[in-house]
Parts: C-alpha cells; structure tokens; sequence
C-alpha cells in the first residue's frame, strides 16, 4: 500500500495528525487543520563518526560578510520604483494585495510592459483570466503591453518549469490563490495550497534570479487572504488601496525587506489605465470647499512627502440611540478619541447628534497627526462656523492627547513648505502659542465668529 504523502497539521498549535479533524485533538480549535505536504526524510550517513548530526558551521562577524551591490531593475514607473525602494530587486518575491477591480492586473501590465520594452525578458502568468481576456485589458495601455509574453495556466509544476525555462527577469503570478499543487487534495486557495504555492516559487525566484510578483486576493475586511505566513515569506508585500467608485488609488508598502515601508504612491485611473499623481497636493486643493463649515485642509505626510488633503465632517441631530459614527479615509477608533477629547476638553458635546467625517478624493489617512484637523473640522461643523478667514479652508497638523493637549507630529517643516507651496500661510500646529486643543479652537472657530459678529 502506497504510503500519503500529505498529512495535516494545526495552524493553531502545530497538532500533526493523518487524517483530517473538524476539531483540533491538540488544541480543541474547530476548522484549524490544514492540509500540507510530508517533508522528504534524508536518510542518515551509516558508518561514520557522529551520524546523524549536521555538519559544523563557522560564523563570521556581519563586517567581514561580502554584500554586493544589486543593480534593482525599474518598471518605468516612477510612483511604484519609489514604494519598492528603487525597483525590483533580482531573486525576491513581491506580494500585492488589493480589492477586486481596484486595479492590480492594470498596474502589473503596464509594469511588465515597460520592461519588455527596455529590452529585458518578462513573463505574465494569468490563472483567473486567458490570454484573450488579458489582451483586451493590455490593448487600452499601449503597445508596449502587447509585447508581454503570457501563459495561462493553474497547475504550479508546469508554471515553475515555465519559468525554469524562460528565465525571465520578471515574472508576474496573477494571482497566487488560483495555482494548484498537485501533491496536495486541497482546493486551490486553501491554506495549504497556498503555502506550498509560495514556497515552490520562492524556491524558484532565489534559484533563477528571476524578481517574482504575486498577485494576492484580500478579505472582506481589507486584509491579504491566505495564511499569515505568506506574508512572512514573501520580500515585500504592497497594499492598493482606493475606492472602484473614485478615480484615485493609493499604493504602500506594508513591509520591504530591500527599502523603507513609510512610501505610499498615488495613482488615478483613467481610460489608459493608471497614470501617476506626482502633485497630488494641487488636485486636492483645487477641490477644496473654501468658507464652508465642516471643512479643512490636513497637511499629512505621505512616507517622506507631504500630501495636502480635505477632510470634511457633517454633524447633524438625530433621534436614534446611539447616534450614528461613520468614518471615511480615518480610522473610526482614532474618530471616537478626537470626539471624546473635543467633548471633555473643548466643551463640544455632540452625543445627541450623528457624526460623519471624510477625507475628500478616496484617500486614506492613518497617521496620528490628523487629529487637530478631525477636531477642527467636527467643531467648525457642530457650530455652524467656517474656518479661518480667507478664501481658502484652514490647514491644520497636530496629534492630539487624552488630556486634551497638542504633541509634535513628525516632519513639521515639510508640512508647513507644502502649505505654503499653496499659499495656505495660516496654518495651525502643535507650538507654544498653540499648546492644547482648546487654544486651537479658539485660533481656528472663535476667532472667525467674532470677526462675523464684529461685521
């Protein structure tokens, strides 16, 4: 009898067992066992002194390592080179996640497409789509996409001897959830396929050179799909972020082995595909909402560059209990702090009333320094004022704290020159003539309200 060469093992607690369980014999945990490939046992060396052991390494001091200088290979794509740290990287394994239809195949098209066209050899491996499909998306991004080698194809052996043949410098996975490894029973995408996918071809990118780009599925929450582990695999992995509604995509680097993971990339698709915002600050400035209660202008840091972005907030009252919190561009808990700090420190109850708040064109804020702009554009809302006094919305940075006081956010003097870059000179943030919220009220709302009264 032919001996399984697959067995299964809990993602919980590590549990190996033979057969299949809905419940976990180690660790209790219900669903947990996936399926996996056995390891090959090496037989160990008869006769010899010590067998069984592995041989002796000598370590040597990080100063003595030799680390050469690999040239990175350019997508001609300048908002991608700089997220990536520069380009691919030859030999390393590139994960991008991002939501159906927000544009991942397009921006992996276009890439490969520029690549070709510098004379280096490519290949694009579409699971989910033939190549017919695949060549209406690359007719509307030019003529240098149509020069892009394609195989359709799921299985994994004849995708990794593909690539063991060709050699590309770059090779593209669209995407990693469909390929299917025959020594596993599992479906294609389950936790186990998906491992072995990602190992098998990381195997091959280290082995051949070839700089691998794995096109991810992600979950209903916004989170890459598949087990935790391919992110641990994997060299980088880059999130698309956006909405399919809104014409503006944001590219970031969640983790890089090879560069920083502060670079985000901004994109717009258009009826060409997606073509870079190398000033996004100008597009979202001129949609400003000047003199308007409710509205005003964040000077964000975006990686290493300023982004000068909108933030809108709507309060009305309402009957319902609890009243409704909705956050767009924010995260929702950092909302619910700045709400109970304008609440506590600054005298702003709104508890009777609902809350919007949103960051205008699609984009998405996650750093702390938005927080005096939230507050600033809640209150001026709440009370029905405008902020500032000149035709174009307040600019504000600034995190705020529990107790109600102002803290330094990074990089103010790069804030300040894009601020000034649109001649928004009236800019708050945290400082001495600015030490807590409440100053900053005064400074943004009821200075603009005893002018309005004055006149």
């Amino acid at each position: 009898m032919a001996r399984a060469t697959t067995h299964h093992v809990c993602s919980a607690c590590g549990h190996e067992s033979a057969k299949w369980h809905g419940r976990c014999p180690g660790c209790e945990e219900w669903g947990a066992l996936v399926e996996e490939a056995k390891p090959v046992a090496q037989p160990a060396p008869v006769g010899r002194a010590g067998a069984g052991r592995g041989r002796a390494l000598t370590p040597v001091p990080l100063g003595q390592v030799e680390a050469p200088r690999v040239a990175r290979l350019r997508t001609g794509i300048g908002e991608l080179d700089r997220v990536l740290g520069g380009g691919l990287v030859p030999g390393s394994l590139v994960l991008l996640g991002g939501s159906p239809g927000i544009g991942k195949s397009t921006i992996v098209t276009s890439a490969l497409g520029n690549i070709a066209a510098s004379g280096r050899p490519a290949l694009y491996v579409s699971g989910e789509e033939s190549a017919a499909q695949v060549r209406l998306r690359a007719e509307r991004l030019g003529a240098a996409a149509l020069a892009v080698p394609i195989v359709a194809e799921t299985d994994l052996d004849a995708v990794v001897a593909t690539i063991e043949a060709e050699r590309p410098d770059v090779c593209v996975v669209d995407s990693v959830q469909v390929l299917h490894a025959s020594g596993l029973t599992g479906a294609p995408g389950s936790v186990g396929q998906v491992r072995e996918v990602a190992g098998r071809l990381m195997r091959v990118a280290k082995t051949c050179g070839v700089a691998v780009v794995l096109v991810g599925h992600v979950t209903k929450e916004g989170a890459l799909a598949g087990p935790r582990v391919l992110e641990h695999l994997v060299d980088c992995v880059l999130s698309f972020e956006g909405e399919r509604e809104r014409t503006y995509r944001t590219l970031r680097a969640l983790k890089n082995r090879f560069g920083s993971t502060n670079e985000a990339g901004v994109f717009e698709m258009r009826d060409e595909g997606l073509v870079e915002v190398e000033d996004a600050s100008a597009r979202f400035v001129a949609e400003a909402t000047p003199r308007a209660p409710g509205s005003a202008i964040l000077c964000s840091m975006e990686g290493s560059r300023p982004l000068l972005v909108e933030v809108q907030a709507l309060v009305a009252p309402t009957e319902l209990v609890p009243p409704r919190r909705m956050a767009n561009g924010i995260d929702r808990n950092r909302l619910a702090l700045v709400l109970a700090v304008l609440a506590r420190h600054a005298g702003i109850s709104i508890g009777a009333a609902d809350v919007f708040v949103s960051v205008a064109g699609g984009v998405r804020v996650d750093e702390p320094g938005a927080d005096l702009a939230v507050a600033l554009a809640v209150a001026s809302a709440a009370k029905g004022v405008p902020l500032g006094s000149g035709e174009r919305p307040l600019a504000a940075f600034g995190e705020i704290g529990l107790t109600g006081e102002l803290r330094h956010a990074a990089h103010p003097d790069r804030r300040l020159a894009e601020a000034a870059k649109f001649g928004l000179s009236d800019v708050l943030h945290p400082g001495p003539s600015l030490p807590d919220l409440g100053a900053a009220l005064r400074a943004g709302i009821d200075r603009f309200a005893g002018r309005q009264r004055a006149a």
